[in-house]
């Protein structure tokens, strides 16, 4: 995972992908934002890129192709898969079956949109800050103990 890569956001509400990028801006951490309303968009960015994402984080409940598609879609390219990109999904409400079938798909979490603007700005400090800890295979630190 490139922690310095992009932050790519799938959503189809403009809405809240504004209040998303208050969020991160008020966070002002140093990854760009890229925003798809589109997941066939998102997909086509994902396959076509150099760019390696820090993480993905996408709705379920979009037109075209929904979260579960798209997420079923960059697992099984070995490219996407390589390059270990976190993949979590944000939903209005959990569905037991949609929660099972996200972890099916090798999801990396899956989490309730708050009501409150404070609480989502919590969620993603927690989420950006245990994926810039966190190690995976292409980027291995050298860390003397």
């Amino acid at each position: 995972m490139n922690k310095t890569g992009p932050i790519v956001i799938i959503e189809d509400d403009l809405d809240d992908q504004v209040i998303l990028a208050e969020i991160f801006k008020e966070l002002n951490y140093e990854n760009k934002l890229i925003f798809f309303g589109d997941s066939i968009l998102a997909l086509e960015y994902l396959t076509t890129t150099d760019i390696e994402p820090f993480l993905v984080l996408s709705d379920i409940n979009m037109p075209k192709l929904n979260g579960m598609e798209l997420r079923e879609k960059i697992h099984n390219n070995e490219d996407l898969r390589m390059k270990s990109i976190p993949y979590l999904f944000f939903s209005t409400s959990a569905e037991q079956k949609h929660v099972i079938d996200a972890y099916s798909r090798s999801i990396q979490g899956f989490f309730i949109k708050p009501n409150s603007y404070e609480k989502l700005k919590e969620i993603i400090v927690k989420i950006v800050e245990y994926w810039q800890e966190c190690e995976s295979p292409n980027y291995i630190k050298n860390v003397q103990q």
